[in-house]
């Protein structure tokens, strides 16, 4: 028995065996999918997009896809605008072939404003989708997904250490072809001195800057294009000049220091004798004047020293001169002079002046531009030093005067030209309808010379013509409005889109560029106008009626 239920059990394998190879195989069936060339890149790089196995073209339909780049991570059992928010359309009405594949390109964009979200595209790690349509309509369901890796570019500094004033060479290369280029130091935005402006075809530039009144250290130079940022390391060193550098005993000397730290004591010394000591601003920049010590004629440190910043210049005493020739008449008196830590610079910023050859131990007065600025005393030598900040004042030359009353002396000082960035529009969000009162929202600018005010301008046409601008606020010191009651009249056109733009103006008067314009329609605020004045006029025909009818029936009774 137990022999005759083997042999069932292994017929039974066998006909398994038989069947298993005579049945039909059925095909797997096949997935859609996309692929990239490159997988990664910069902005403005062109990418080829193959995609297979997705909705195919028949003689009776052609059937298409629309293509996505967003940096929302989402798989294809999401949708856009649900789970993707953040993405730009970067090409639409991709003709799928009968087999339903196809194959385009696109361009890395810069910016992802088509979803309900906006950024800007920086580096790192973005997401390719693939959307069906149907009919003429994109459908929103994720069909397919690929990765892509956006490159930013580097930058390199020569050279990598040196002292204010510096001519400061930045490398930099693999950033947006054919795109401007901002500089920033210490995260504020500095002048290109010469060089490029912008990245060539290749995304590359060389430029050069001049370091600014900076602390000891460590320093980031930032190089922005197109949103992408690279960083760069500069250290500043301790820097002294003096003048005169060479003289007798006794001399005056006005000494000058950059590159030490923050509001510090510094320490003068004339070989190993302290002669003087200043105190940095808050640049780490120092004016002071000493007197040259009574010791043998020779050349000589002169060392200024501040914790570990040491700075050195070299002086010269000379020898005095033979014994005087009969008496002659009195030199003229020196004439005034005066110098200060930068000749350019922003609104806020703090300068040090120092002067010499003015009256001994006498008030001198400081001006900009006719205006007080500070006022110090002469030592016994007719020497001062002073400092200030810049004053609100529009941006070009400006004139700095220092007066003991007799003795005058001025120089010139140029306020920055550079516009502030461009805002941010906020709310109203594009083609959003509102109601009243409206409010305007973008989002606020940093500029070296605050303050920063605004101008907000809303028009019925795209090109803010005179005739078409409804409302204009200047000198806005908030980045918010709301409409008053009587301006809110000359917005309620319903259906009517309004256009509204905001710019940046600094404490220099430097306007920045207008923002792109956004779009809003006012909601209809309750019972049109015409139906209002039609039931008013229905009302005084109906007394008129009521009138002649009682008349008239008043005369019947009399009769």
């Amino acid at each position: 028995m137990k022999r005759f239920k083997l042999i069932r059990i292994f017929s039974v394998a066998i006909f398994l065996s038989i069947l298993l190879v005579a049945l039909p195989v059925t095909p797997a069936q096949a997935v859609r999918g996309i692929t990239l060339l490159p997988t990664a890149g910069k902005i403005g790089d062109r990418i080829t997009i193959t995609g297979t196995d997705f909705n195919k073209s028949t003689a009776d339909a052609d059937k298409y896809a629309a293509i996505f780049f967003s940096s929302d991570e989402a798989s294809t059992i999401d949708d856009i605008d649900v789970e993707v928010t953040h993405y730009k359309l970067v090409k639409e009405g991709v003709w799928l072939d009968e087999e339903g594949d196809f194959k385009t390109t696109f361009r890395v964009p810069d910016i992802l404003d088509d979803g309900s979200k906006e950024e800007d595209v920086t580096s790192g790690t973005y997401y390719v989708y693939v959307c069906h349509y149907l009919g003429t309509k994109i459908q929103t369901r994720i069909r397919a997904v690929a990765i892509f890796t956006v490159t930013m570019g580097k930058i390199s500094l020569s050279p990598l250490r040196g002292t204010v004033g510096t001519l400061l060479e930045i490398t930099g290369t693999d950033f947006a072809g054919n795109m401007p280029l901002t500089v920033k130091y210490n995260g504020f935005t500095v002048p290109i001195d010469s060089g490029n402006y912008q990245t060539n075809s290749r995304g590359d530039f060389t430029s050069v800057i001049l370091v600014p009144d900076s602390m000891a250290g460590y320093h980031t130079v930032t190089a922005i294009v197109s949103g992408g940022e690279a960083e760069a390391t500069f250290t500043v060193e301790p820097d002294i000049s003096i003048n005169p550098t060479s003289g007798e005993t006794g001399t005056t000397v006005i000494i000058s220091g950059t590159g030490f730290g923050k509001m510090k004591a510094v320490t003068i010394w004339f070989d190993n004798i302290a002669v003087a000591t200043a105190t940095t601003s808050i640049v780490g920049s120092f004016y002071a004047n000493f007197n040259v010590p009574d010791i043998q004629a020779g050349r000589y440190n002169v060392e200024t020293e501040e914790g570990a910043n040491i700075a050195r210049a070299r002086f010269t005493i000379t020898e005095p001169p033979p014994l005087p020739p009969p008496p002659q008449p009195p030199p003229p008196e020196p004439s005034p002079s005066i110098s200060i830590s930068t000749n350019t610079g922003s609104i806020g910023q703090g300068i040090v002046m120092g002067g010499a050859g003015f009256k001994a131990s006498a008030p001198v007065t400081v001006k900009y531009d006719n205006e007080l600025l500070t006022a110090a005393t002469t030592d016994s030598s007719g020497v001062f030093a002073a400092a200030f900040t810049v004053p609100v004042s529009n941006h070009g030359n400006h004139t700095i005067t220092a007066s003991d009353g007799t003795n005058t002396s001025e120089l010139n000082f140029a306020v920055e030209s550079i516009p502030p960035p461009v805002p941010t529009l906020l709310l109203p969000e594009m083609e959003a309808e509102v109601k009243s009162p409206i409010y305007f929202n973008w989002r606020g600018v940093i500029d070296p010379s605050a303050p920063v005010t605004y101008t907000l301008q809303v028009a019925t046409s795209p090109d803010f013509s005179a005739t078409s601008t409804v409302l204009e606020k200047k000198g806005l010191t908030q980045t918010e409005y709301f409409v008053t009651e009587a301006e809110g009249l000359r917005l309620g056109a319903a259906k009517t889109p309004y256009y509204w733009r905001a710019r940046a103006i600094d404490g220099a008067s430097n306007e920045g560029n207008w923002a792109n314009p956004g779009v809003f329609y006012v909601a209809s605020s309750g019972v049109p106008a015409w139906a209002i004045i039609t039931i008013a006029v229905l009302g005084v025909l109906f007394l008129l009626a009521l009138g002649y009818f009682i008349h008239m029936k008043t005369s019947a009774s009399g009769r």
